[in-house]
């Protein structure tokens, strides 16, 4: 499916829409923030929810953004978009130039700025940059979410074992103190 863009030309990119993201399981990461957590399970619980949601966007991301990325004519070009994993286990969308020297936006700016860039391809590749900080955005903060429920989790298994320590303690100081005799 192709659509005109400002320029009149065909579109060769077609962002994401919500339909791609309906497809998502993403009702329980929304509704999961705000609820009573009573323990360290259903953070954990909801932590895998951000976890998978992060995994399915990243999933969109190299199913259906970055194919048309890497498809003709786009990868006529010496900038192209890319993914790239981080050390934190998560992936993202960069542009990078083709021996992999260097990565970054200011490779699309300079991309966009060159007047050897097919004017009919501007539009799409304005709109693959939307469509890549949009992503990146999502992506970001499903995985900053999940690591600060985690996180959140270990706190509470901390305060639990304070608190068992203090319980016992009082418990045992009880089963000492002698019973008095009627």
């Amino acid at each position: 499916m192709t659509v005109p863009s400002s320029s009149g030309h065909p579109a060769r990119f077609i962002p994401l829409g919500q339909a791609d993201f309906q497809r998502l399981k993403h009702a329980g990461y929304l509704k999961g923030l705000l609820q009573p957590f009573k323990g360290k399970g259903s953070l954990e619980a909801w932590a895998s929810q951000c976890m998978a949601l992060r995994d399915e966007l990243i999933v969109l991301a190299q199913r259906q953004v970055l194919p048309q990325a890497r498809a003709y004519p786009f990868n006529l070009l010496d900038v192209q978009l890319a993914q790239q994993t981080t050390g934190a286990g998560t992936t993202f969308l960069r542009w990078r130039n083709l021996d992999r020297s260097s990565m970054g936006v200011a490779l699309w700016e300079s991309l966009l700025n060159r007047s050897a860039t097919p004017a009919s391809l501007i539009d799409d590749l304005y709109a693959m940059e939307l469509q890549r900080i949009a992503l990146n955005m999502q992506i970001s903060l499903t995985h900053s979410t999940a690591r600060l429920a985690l996180e959140c989790a270990s706190r509470m298994t901390q305060a639990e074992a304070t608190y068992l320590r203090r319980v016992h303690r009082h418990a045992a100081s009880i089963s000492t103190i002698p019973k008095e005799s009627p």
